[in-house]
């Protein structure tokens, strides 16, 4: 299946695909306004701002599986994200990334781009998948990575 065919929500409520996307590149996240690695929220919010014009997208997808350390209300979650770290790019409504009740997207994701020794369970939030313009899983990045230090895998894509 086409990463772009997968059905999501966004944070508003509103069923969509990921077709709008298609021919750019995607970093998706998996996000938690509470925890320790929000922060990062700024430096995605700041990969957003340079790569936007020239076909690049970062997608949040807030989920609660780690330590509760999300918000309970996508209207909370958003208003979060947007007061607390000026976050303008795309967030969808929360969702389960990993165990029998993960979100397809996810499923997906962790399939095409495994972890450490070849882990296909997100261990924690801000996990990030860089998706190239034909949709296909080119790499994943850890919580630890700060998004600056994925700016020239998005380069080298952009290209």
């Amino acid at each position: 299946m086409s990463i772009y065919n997968f059905d999501v929500n966004t944070i508003k409520g509103e069923q969509q695909t990921l077709a709008p996307y298609k021919g750019q590149v995607m970093l998706i996240v998996n996000t938690a306004t509470k925890c320790g690695f929000a922060p990062q929220f700024k430096g995605l919010q700041k990969l957003q701002d340079d790569y936007k014009d020239k076909g690049f997208a970062v997608l949040g997808f807030p989920s609660s599986q780690f330590a509760n350390q999300e918000l309970n209300d996508d209207h909370a979650i958003a208003e979060a994200c947007e007061i607390n770290f000026g976050v303008s790019f795309p967030l969808y409504a929360k969702i389960d990334v990993y165990g029998s009740n993960a979100h397809p997207l996810f499923k997906h994701l962790t399939n095409e781009a495994p972890g450490f020794l070849g882990s296909k369970v997100i261990k924690w939030n801000f996990t990030k998948f860089l998706v190239d313009q034909d949709g296909k899983v080119v790499k994943r990045f850890g919580p630890k990575d700060e998004p600056a230090s994925i700016a020239s895998y998005i380069e080298k894509l952009l290209k």
